[in-house]
């Protein structure tokens, strides 16, 4: 199944209220995207332009794009992405697959 990377920035009322009742949001998320079909498999507070950083494995791009939407319609959040990731054994496929493909076909633009 591919990985995915989301970062969210929470939403302002959504601090308040783990400061006022604090909750354990990865447990939150973990019902979220099981859901799905999908595991988290590490959930980080983050200090800078993202509040949390989760590694989630799901089974497909539409997936991870429901457990998103949801997670962004409920307000919680005031922004975020999502990144796509690779094993380090498929980007080392794409990388022979590129090499053959550059080999046999690719002509850069010449002056």
């Amino acid at each position: 199944m591919p990985f995915y990377l989301l970062e969210v920035a929470y939403a302002p009322e959504a601090f308040k209220a783990m400061i006022t009742n604090p909750s354990d949001r990865k447990a939150a998320a973990e019902k979220l995207v099981a859901s799905v079909g999908a595991k988290i498999h590490h959930f980080f507070f983050a200090f800078g332009r993202y509040d949390a950083v989760v590694l989630i494995e799901a089974p497909d791009d539409k997936a991870m794009a429901a457990a998103a939407m949801v997670a962004a319609g409920s307000g919680a959040m005031s922004g975020g992405q999502t990144t796509k990731l690779m094993t380090v054994e498929d980007a080392m496929e794409a990388m022979k697959m590129a090499g053959k493909a550059a080999a046999a076909s690719y002509k850069p633009p010449t002056a």
